[in-house]
């Protein structure tokens, strides 16, 4: 048991010492349309180059100029760099417009549409100390967001993931110059520009930031009897870091945990975050680790058990209970005023009803009397006809009854047969002109 616990520390203090060492790396992306799109800042073809992850040169098909986005870049490079750099961008920008149409045949694409032809090639170091070693090397093409080209370092050829690329594996294998060279520019050239641009920039490229962690739990959108647990750290550069959610200081499995990536910030530095779903009422010590090396000890930070949203939900409940209450017992008011109003208003008509029959009677007994004085007197005499003031009425009243009235590179072209022209092969031995 003794030596097992020995043999474990030793693995963890390796895999600790391993983690830490200094990963660089310098990468050149080419992206070309297949034709131009009329959107600000998007042009038919771009070029850049990564140190790190950091932007340090630019090239596009409208101002036709390869220019530093560094200003170490700028004081250190030669002006004669920027005009060979120019004039290589110039011919890759020929390159991309030939064999983009060349693809978009082959894949039978249709031309009304836009399709995109990416290129990126460039090469990974881990430092450790003093020592340099070579971690890998890419060189691949990617049409329309796909994997349809890739250089295989170790065993210097080309591998096709797609039928289409099939024709140019075949190629390019065949010319085993352009594979020894592709090779060694990114074992050897590509480390020595990485090196010397990291020394340019040395100062600016050191200057290091240290993570902001927060840990914070939501409701489940999926199952509201659970939360979704997440610890964020962002603000760091490097962008290496460890970050795990721990139960009772014990890491969680990574396959139950959803993970974001590292992510780039605008201020050029990262963020990371990791989240896990538990159930609302567990009460097991949840913790944050991170671990950056800007930092003497890791940061953890224990959740405190709150929920941001949940008692927002139930507060919510509450202000909509409340106010469905009063609605109801507003209601309920004004039905009994309906019904009050309305049963007074009935009791006024009844009476407005009884008041109009008595003067109407009284009305026909006058009319009777006027009617009769034209009969003999003898008649009149024999009649009794009087008004119920004593007096004859002066007619008919008036008629009070008023009247109411109440919103898309057509891409069915021919296919092609598959034979690359003879830049695929040249543009890549150009290579170490960036």
């Amino acid at each position: 048991m003794g030596l097992f616990l020995v043999l474990f520390a030793v693995f963890l203090l390796g895999a600790a010492v391993s983690a830490w060492s200094e990963k660089h790396s310098l990468y050149y992306i080419y992206t070309g349309l297949s034709k131009p799109v009329q959107l600000p800042g998007i042009y038919q073809f771009t070029a850049m180059g990564l140190l790190d992850d950091r932007e340090i040169d630019y090239y596009n098909s409208h101002d036709q100029r390869k220019i530093p986005k560094q200003h170490w870049m700028k004081e250190k490079m030669q002006e004669d760099y920027w005009e060979k750099g120019t004039q290589s961008r110039k011919s890759k920008e020929q390159w991309f417009n030939v064999n983009v149409d060349i693809l978009m045949k082959r894949m039978r694409h249709n031309e009304s549409d836009v399709h995109v032809l990416q290129w990126r090639h460039g090469c990974e170091i881990e430092k450790q100390g003093d020592e340099v070693k070579f971690s890998k090397g890419i060189d691949e093409y990617s049409y329309d967001g796909e994997n349809f080209l890739s250089f295989d370092d170790k065993e210097s050829q080309w591998v096709a993931p797609v039928d289409a690329a099939v024709p140019t594996k075949r190629k390019w294998d065949k010319v085993p110059i352009l594979n020894q060279y592709t090779k060694g520019y990114l074992e050897k050239e590509c480390v020595d520009w990485l090196n010397k641009f990291r020394d340019y920039g040395e100062q600016e490229l050191r200057e290091s930031s240290p993570p902001d962690v927060h840990v914070f739990a939501k409701r489940c959108t999926t199952d509201k009897n659970k939360v979704k647990l997440t610890c964020l750290a962002t603000g760091f550069y490097p962008k290496d870091v460890i970050l795990s959610i721990r139960k009772y200081r014990s890491p969680l499995p990574e396959d139950e945990i959803e993970s974001s990536g590292i992510r780039p910030n605008h201020d050029g530095t990262y963020q990371l975050r990791k989240s896990v779903i538990i159930q609302e009422d567990e009460k097991a010590e949840y913790d944050c680790f991170v671990k950056h090396r800007t930092l003497k000890e890791p940061i953890i930070i224990t959740w405190d058990g709150k929920c941001q949203d949940c008692t927002q939900g139930t507060i919510l409940g509450m202000v909509i209970g409340a106010v469905i209450g009063v609605v109801l017992m507003l209601a309920v008011g004004a039905l009994v005023y309906f019904l009050r109003r309305r049963r007074n208003i009935a009791g006024q008509d009844r009476a407005s009803n009884r008041s109009s029959s008595s003067s109407t009677g009284s009305q026909n007994r006058v009319i009777n009397c006027v009617n009769l004085s034209e009969l003999p007197n003898a008649a009149i005499a024999g009649s009794q006809c009087s008004s119920d003031s004593g007096k004859g009425s002066a007619g008919p009243s008036p008629d009070d009854s008023p009247t109411n009235s109440q919103e898309a590179v057509n891409l069915v072209s021919e296919a092609s047969s598959g034979q690359s022209s003879p830049a695929e092969a040249q543009s890549l031995l150009q290579q170490s002109s960036e």
